[in-house]
């Protein structure tokens, strides 16, 4: 099969395996989707199947791709996850992912960190460990993904570097793995995203080094000048708002930018789909009718405490101001709002002044989502063109593998922007006042 100028990206997401085909132009040629379960055992704990989600997706989509003769593939996924693999590279244990108990360190589940995930890698080994003591391997998602796809237990230096203090930066550290009763040769092997690093059996195709689901997001998002504020919708919510410089602010992460001397600053929070669903799901229809802009209650989106600003994880949702006249369309715009409140506030904590707000990711799909951030914020939404968003920045990172591009920096050409949501003047005046109130109901010291 000869090959084409079309590489592949896969995002290893918590409620499905998202995939797309792109040509030179980063226009998507194919897509597909393979929808896995995410499963709750306990209010406090998140997990995959990790041979569904992890293994089996990742080669499912790859199949239903292969007639675009991709020339490279490369993977995506959240951060943190682990799961312990035999010799075959085969899920043995639960992959555990963000946020779940298991990563709490004893004493420490409810103070606030710095940095995304510090120490929540380290308590995921150890658990996963003591359930294979002398499993061949305990990776996170994308190496068992790249050992499926290539026999490649691989995975890039940014993943390796939010399992801090396990990877020091440059290497696995010996002694903090074995303080989880592992070896280094159990860890997967590290390289730079954009690397070749093997070939995918059922295509023939380059194995790429993927990275990081948001950091793939960003490459192709287009946020890249100071004030830019980029929204990811999908399960975990997402808000970076890009600064220059570097600025620490209680309860928010500043990560580095892609591109020098520009930093991102915020952070993700539970009020994305993960409780948006939840609520579709719980919350009977509405009577289709216009809502009165004054007349919705507010919703406290915590059913999974909250990461950024609070790092609670015991925080617990609320609804107020409920009254007979509210029905299921009332509640699903205080549904929207609160995501969107949440949106607003990671950016007003930042100090940050703001420039235009951009949206990314599955739930760009959802329009009331998005015309809620619009009528919060105030500002028009502009919405990518392409809601797989990671996996088309790890479609770049397969071209870095092939030598078809040569610096991350060049995937901005791959932005796009489909629609441009407008606030409704109505609402907005309306949503300032709830904002104050959710502020006021959450504790946030900008009430």
């Amino acid at each position: 099969m000869s090959r084409t100028d079309v590489t592949l990206g896969i995002d290893i997401g918590t409620t499905a395996v998202k995939a797309v085909a792109a040509d030179e132009d980063g226009r998507v040629t194919a897509r597909a989707r393979v929808a896995h379960q995410v499963r709750v055992p306990r209010p406090d704990q998140l997990e995959h199947d990790a041979e569904e989600a992890w293994r089996r997706a990742p080669l499912a989509a790859v199949e239903r791709l292969a007639e675009s003769r991709p020339s490279a593939v490369a993977v995506s996924a959240m951060v943190p996850s682990m799961t312990a693999v035999d010799n075959d590279g085969r899920p043995l244990t639960p992959g555990l992912l963000y946020g779940d108990s298991r990563g709490w360190a004893p004493g420490v589940a409810a103070v606030e960190q710095p940095l995304p995930a510090v120490g929540e890698a380290t308590e995921f080994l150890r658990w996963t460990a003591a359930q294979a003591p002398g499993a061949a391997g305990y990776w996170p998602a994308p190496a068992v993904a790249n050992h499926a796809l290539g026999g490649q237990a691989v995975i890039d230096f940014a993943t390796a570097i939010t399992t801090l203090p396990l990877f020091d930066g440059t290497a696995w550290n010996a002694a903090a793995c074995a303080d989880c009763g592992v070896t280094v040769d159990q860890m997967p092997r590290v390289e730079k995203f954009g690397a070749a690093v093997g070939e995918v059996r059922t295509t023939g195709s380059v194995l790429a080094v993927g990275a990081i689901d948001a950091l793939c997001e960003q490459l192709v998002a287009g946020a890249d000048n100071e004030g830019d504020v980029l929204v990811l919708c999908g399960t975990t919510l997402l808000v970076w708002t890009t600064i220059a410089g570097v600025r620490q602010v209680p309860g928010l992460w500043t990560i580095p930018h892609t591109l020098p001397g520009l930093s991102k600053i915020g952070g993700a929070s539970n009020a994305g789909g993960l409780f948006l669903d939840w609520v579709n799901r719980v919350v009977a229809p509405g009577v289709s009718r216009e809502l009165d802009p004054k007349r919705v209650p507010v919703w406290l989106p915590y059913i999974r405490g909250e990461r950024t600003p609070f790092h609670d994880p015991h925080r617990r949702a609320a609804l107020h101001g409920l009254d007979l006249t509210h029905d299921g369309t009332s509640l699903r715009r205080a549904a929207y709002e609160a995501s969107a409140f949440v949106v607003r506030q990671l950016i007003e904590l930042s100090g940050a002044p703001v420039a235009r707000i951009v949206a990314s990711g599955g739930g760009t799909h959802v329009q009331p989502w998005i015309q809620a951030i619009a009528d919060v914020t105030g500002r028009p939404v502009e919405v990518s063109a392409v809601a797989e968003g990671a996996a088309l920045g790890a479609a770049f990172l397969a071209r870095m593998a092939v030598g078809l591009e040569s610096s991350i920096t060049d995937a901005a050409r791959w932005a796009r922007i489909g629609r441009t949501v407008e606030p409704q003047p109505g609402w907005v005046s309306a949503t300032k006042d709830r904002y104050h109130r959710f502020l006021e109901l959450s504790g946030s010291r900008l009430a």
